[in-house]
């Protein structure tokens, strides 16, 4: 299965969250991402979910 890296920042620019994980595909690892971000309360804070490939999945700023 293909891998997906979520990553979450403070305003500042510090990283908050930085988390690796594997989905059967682009549909699935962005599920996926919203999910992690919305158990740890970081839906609102910038954030991006990209796939091995460099592909972005989910952006917010």
């Amino acid at each position: 299965m293909p891998m997906y890296k979520l990553t979450a920042f403070k305003p500042d620019g510090e990283k908050i969250l930085d988390e690796s994980f594997e989905a059967k595909d682009d549909l699935e690892a962005k599920e996926i991402g919203k999910t992690m971000l919305e158990e740890k309360n970081l839906l609102e804070s910038t954030h991006r979910c990209t796939s091995s490939s460099g592909k972005l999945l989910l952006f917010h700023a």
